[in-house]
């Protein structure tokens, strides 16, 4: 992604929704997961008038995130098509969706791309020794499955965003073989936009007894990463995983260049509320980074986009006081 200068760091306007909480996977260390019986759906009613509201907000980018439903429940097509019914409305009352629901089937995602500026799905760690722990109970966490998802949206050519979950027993070996398999498939197909790098960070719901993510190593995994990624593919850190101002500049100096989407809470991590706009910004500027608000499709990818979708983009980038060419991604 290009840059007016070297010390640009970017993020997204956003804010999340949820169409439910409950999912078929039980990771040892979720904190956003509930049992069906706890978590009714979202309806679109109720989002409109969120919708609505987020219209004076300057809010642009509408995170459509969901727990999962079981590919062979009776529930998946309603679920599915409110998860499609959502991003249309968004779509429709003027924000760029961005859709992360887990695993979607080629056909699903097919779908998803006709109302989706781009999509999502952590890698978290290719290791199949997770699946013995905090995976063991996590039908859609084999690796298999989620290199599938990724290449699918190459073939689809869908942008594309995915990461790492950092300390939930990888080991460095680990990351630098989930990165470099990240690497061949954006050879592949040219659709990764971002790589999330997201240090575990213990909640009040999980049950996964282990201490949060060293932040004093998440430089140096930075500094790898950026010399494994291409550079076409921008490094995103969560800052509020990050809070020292120490250390989030330390990752930014290494080589992140984007803190994500800035929402008033977040939805995965609810025990950690994210720091917004102007407190980034007091962070930042005093070492000589400007922060940008961006959009959740990159410039590079405005031609894999049509009709609505592409109008959509194109009347942010002029909201934005600028061309498709900007920084703005």
């Amino acid at each position: 992604m290009p840059f007016l200068n070297y010390r640009t760091v970017t993020y997204s306007p956003a804010y999340t929704i949820v169409p439910t909480y409950e999912c078929f996977n039980r990771c040892t260390y979720c904190n956003f997961r509930t049992e069906p019986e706890n978590s009714p759906w979202l309806s679109l009613s109720a989002a409109k008038d969120i919708f609505k509201r987020l219209k004076k907000q300057n809010v642009c980018e509408i995170l459509i995130l969901s727990g999962e439903v079981h590919p062979n429940s009776p529930r998946r097509e309603k679920w599915f098509n409110l998860i499609y019914d959502l991003c249309e409305l968004a779509l429709s009352m003027g924000f760029l969706p961005h859709t992360n629901a887990g695993i979607l089937s080629f056909e699903e995602m097919q779908k998803l791309k006709q109302v989706n500026v781009s999509m999502g799905l952590m890698l978290e760690q290719l290791t199949p020794n997770l699946l013995q722990t905090v995976h063991k109970h996590a039908p859609s966490k084999v690796p298999e499955l989620r290199l599938q998802q990724l290449e699918w949206a190459g073939e689809l050519k869908i942008p594309f965003t995915t990461g790492l979950l950092l300390g939930i027993g990888e080991t460095l070996e680990d990351c630098w073989d989930t990165l470099e398999a990240i690497c061949q498939l954006h050879q592949n197909y040219q659709h990764i936009q971002e790589v999330i790098l997201q240090p575990h960070s213990p909640g009040t719901q999980q049950s996964f007894d282990f201490p949060a993510f060293n932040p004093h190593q998440l430089p140096e995994v930075i500094a790898k990463a950026r010399q494994i990624l291409p550079a076409d593919i921008t490094i995103q850190i969560p800052p509020n995983l990050v809070k020292d101002e120490k250390w989030l500049l330390a990752c930014i100096e290494a080589g992140a260049r984007d803190l994500g989407g800035i929402s008033p809470i977040d939805e995965v991590n609810p025990d950690y509320p994210h720091i917004q706009e102007n407190e980034l910004r007091k962070m930042l500027q005093p070492a000589g980074w400007d922060l940008v608000a961006r959009l959740p499709v990159y410039p590079q990818f405005d031609e894999w986009l049509s009709g609505d979708l592409e109008a959509g983009v194109r009347r942010w980038r002029e909201e934005f006081g600028v061309l498709s060419s900007s920084i703005l991604g």
